[in-house]
């Protein structure tokens, strides 16, 4: 089911937020976003997406909205993960572009304008945090499972770990998804044929609230995603279209050709 237009088709940009029990950085999240906004190079909002937040964030989330006009939320029904979370953010999405940031502000909302001019020549620009201001353990399960991941799929990113990304609405919804996909961001959209730039961001310490991840959500669950994306890229299909008359006038002299891995192997 194709969901109804809403009030973000108003706006060039939608900022995607996920949220899961963020209470202690909604205020300052909240005043930072509204702060970027007139500042943004497209005009843009907000949209807030509660993941079955058990605290306070859920009720931050709607004062938020009442005092700005441009802040707009969801409420999933359960905590369902950050790629589920996304994916109900871009279904509910019509501005032509959208981005996404994290709720905990270790990256700012003021350097998607760095991002933003990519999207004239790429579909996707993606942040790679220059500077990790995170404990030395967290910072080697990410060199770990980044290497993994570039040795299998090959996407050349340098950073999918980074919450700072900017692409065309239309590409975001044209993704596979599954749970864990939110890392394979450039993967899925080269798989696409689309194109990646990325872009030094500035990361600074959590100040509230606590991570969200494990080792297993670092490094296991990654892992096992990897082989999914590098099955996909093995055995995604491909076609061209050679002829058709579906806009009226006579038949095409020819039949369409069409070809895919797939078929060839049936």
């Amino acid at each position: 089911m194709t969901p109804t237009q809403n009030q973000t088709g108003q706006y060039e940009l939608t900022i995607l937020v996920p949220v899961f029990n963020e209470e202690d950085n909604m205020p300052s999240l909240a005043s930072r976003l509204a702060a970027f906004l007139p500042q943004a190079r497209k005009s843009a909002c907000v949209l807030f997406i509660n993941d079955g937040s058990t605290d306070g964030s859920g009720e931050l989330i709607r004062s938020a909205c009442a005092e700005h006009e441009s802040f707009f939320f969801i409420e999933l029904a359960r905590n369902s993960g950050l790629s589920s979370a996304l994916k109900a953010g871009m279904d509910q999405t019509f501005s032509p572009y959208l981005a996404y940031i994290d709720a905990d502000l270790q990256t700012a909302p003021e350097e998607l304008n760095l991002l933003l001019p990519w999207l004239e020549e790429y579909e996707l620009a993606a942040g790679v945090r220059a500077d990790r201001r995170d404990t030395g353990f967290k910072k080697l399960q990410s060199r770990l499972a980044n290497g993994f991941r570039r040795m299998m799929i090959r996407d050349g990113a340098r950073d999918t770990g980074c919450p700072l990304k900017v692409m065309r609405t239309d590409v975001a919804r044209s993704l596979p998804f599954f749970r864990g996909m939110h890392r394979f961001f450039p993967a899925l959209v080269q798989l696409q044929g689309g194109r990646v730039k990325q872009v030094n961001v500035s990361h600074f310490p959590r100040v509230a609230g606590v991570s969200k991840y494990t080792l297993r959500n670092r490094l296991i669950s990654p892992f096992v995603d990897c082989l999914a994306v590098r099955w996909m890229q093995k055995r995604r299909i491909r076609y061209e279209i050679a002829a058709e008359n579906l806009q009226g006038g006579r038949a095409p002299e020819q039949p369409l050709r069409a070809s895919s891995p797939e078929e060839k192997t049936a």
